[in-house]
C-alpha cells in the first residue's frame, strides 16, 4: 500500500510548468522542421518526431526514478562516455570533414552530445562529495578541471568547437555557484588569456579561423565564409514584426539559407513568425533556464541542486551561442537549437536532461 501511495503522489506532483515548457518548445520545433522539410523532401520532420518520442520515453524513465541512482553511477557513466569519445576518434564516421558519429546501423550515435550530461552528473557528484567549504583552492579544483579538460580536448579533435565550448561553459557555470578562492579565479583568468593565442595558432583548424575572420570583417567575406550568416540575417530581417507566415519564407524556401534544419533553424523560424514569434521562442527558453534554477533553489540536496544548475546552463548556453552565430553577433561554431533543430543524439540527450530535472523536481515533494 505504501508504494502505491507514493506512486500516486509522484503522478500528482509532476512538474507541470516544466512539462508545459518542454512540450511547447518541442511543438515549435516540429512545426519549424515540417515547414523546413518543404524545401527538399528529406523527412526530417518525421524523423525528429520519432526522436522526440524516444527522448520522451527516456525522460519518463529517468523522471520517475530517484535521481540519486545517477549519483551512485555518476563516475561510471562519465567513464563510459569518455570511452565512446575515444572510440569516435578511432572508428567514427567522417562527414563534412568532422569525425563525430558512431554508426550503429539503426542510429548514428554522437557521444559528444552525451558528454554534456555526463559532465553535469560527474561534477555534481564531485562537489556534492566535497561538501560545503569556505573557499575552494587549487587542491580542490584540479580533479573537476581534469574531468572537463579530457572531453574538451577529445571533442576539439573531432573537431567540434561549439560542443566543446558548451561543455566548458556548463562546467564554469556549475563552478560559479561554488565558493572559489579569489586567487584561483584570478589565476584561471590569466591562464585563459594565455591560452587564447595557443588555441588560435595550434588548436583551431583553418576553417574555424576563417569563420572568426569572417565574423570580424563580414563585408570582406560576403561571397565566402560570411555568406551563410549574411543570408541568415536577411531571412531574420525579412520576417518583420509578425513574419511571412507558414511555408512562406522566401529566403529559406528559396534555398538561400543553408543548414536551415539544423544550426540555422532560428533564421527559418524568424522569417516565418517574425519578431514576435522569435520573442516567444526565446521567452520559452529563458523560462526553461529560469525554472531549472528555481528547481535548483528548492532541491533536496547538493547533488540535485548542482545537476539542476548544470541542465539550466546546458539550455542557456546552447541558445545564447546558437542565436549569436545565426544573428552575426558571434562567430559560427556549428551549434544546434535545443528541441528545435534536427538531431538524433542531441534531441534524446536534451530530453534525458529534462527527465533528470523532472526527477529532482518531483522529489522536492515526495519523500
Amino acid at each position: 500500500m505504501k508504494s502505491t501511495r507514493l506512486a500516486g503522489n509522484r503522478t500528482r506532483n509532476v512538474d507541470l510548468v516544466l512539462l508545459f515548457l518542454l512540450m511547447t518548445i518541442a511543438l515549435v520545433g516540429y512545426v519549424d522542421l515540417h515547414s523546413s522539410a518543404n524545401v527538399a523532401v528529406t523527412g526530417h520532420d518525421k524523423a525528429h518526431l520519432i526522436r522526440l518520442v524516444v527522448g520522451l520515453v527516456a525522460a519518463t524513465a529517468i523522471g520517475f526514478r530517484d535521481y540519486r541512482f545517477l549519483e551512485r553511477w555518476a563516475y561510471i557513466i562519465y567513464g563510459g562516455v569518455m570511452l565512446l569519445l575515444l572510440a569516435v576518434l578511432l572508428v567514427g564516421d567522417i562527414r563534412n570533414g568532422s569525425q563525430r558519429w558512431i554508426d550503429l546501423g539503426f542510429f548514428d550515435l554522437q557521444p559528444s552530445e552525451l558528454s554534456k550530461l555526463a559532465v553535469i552528473i560527474a561534477l555534481a557528484r564531485y562537489f556534492h562529495d566535497l561538501g560545503e567549504r569556505d573557499r575552494l583552492g587549487f587542491a580542490d579544483l584540479w580533479p573537476p578541471a581534469l574531468m572537463v579538460a579530457f572531453p574538451f580536448v577529445l571533442i576539439l579533435e573531432e573537431p567540434d568547437l561549439g560542443t566543446g565550448l558548451v561543455v566548458l561553459f556548463i562546467a564554469l557555470t556549475m563552478m560559479a555557484v561554488q565558493r572559489i578562492s579569489w586567487l584561483v579565479i584570478g589565476a584561471s583568468g590569466l591562464a585563459a588569456a594565455a591560452a587564447a593565442p595557443i588555441m588560435w595558432f595550434f588548436v583551431m583548424h583553418d576553417y574555424q579561423k576563417a569563420r572568426v575572420l569572417a565574423f570580424m570583417s563580414p563585408e570582406r567575406h560576403l561571397q565566402g565564409d560570411a555568406w551563410q550568416v549574411s543570408q541568415s540575417m536577411i531571412a531574420i530581417g525579412s520576417g518583420g514584426l509578425t513574419g511571412k507566415g507558414f511555408l512562406k519564407g522566401s529566403q529559406v524556401q528559396g534555398g538561400f539559407v543553408t543548414y536551415h534544419e539544423t544550426d540555422f533553424i532560428f533564421a527559418h523560424h524568424a522569417e516565418q513568425w517574425g519578431f514576435l514569434g522569435s520573442l516567444l521562442l526565446l521567452g520559452l527558453y529563458l523560462a526553461l533556464a529560469w525554472w531549472s534554477l528555481n528547481i535548483a533553489r528548492t532541491a533536496r540536496d547538493r547533488f540535485a541542486m548542482l545537476c539542476s544548475v548544470g541542465v539550466g546552463a546546458f539550455v542557456f548556453w546552447h541558445v545564447i551561442i546558437n542565436i549569436g552565430m545565426v544573428t552575426g553577433t558571434l562567430p559560427v561554431v556549428g551549434l544546434w537549437l535545443p528541441l528545435v533543430s534536427y538531431g538524433g543524439t542531441a534531441t534524446v540527450t536534451v530530453m534525458a536532461a529534462m527527465g533528470l530535472l523532472t526527477s529532482i523536481s518531483l522529489r522536492r515533494h515526495v519523500f
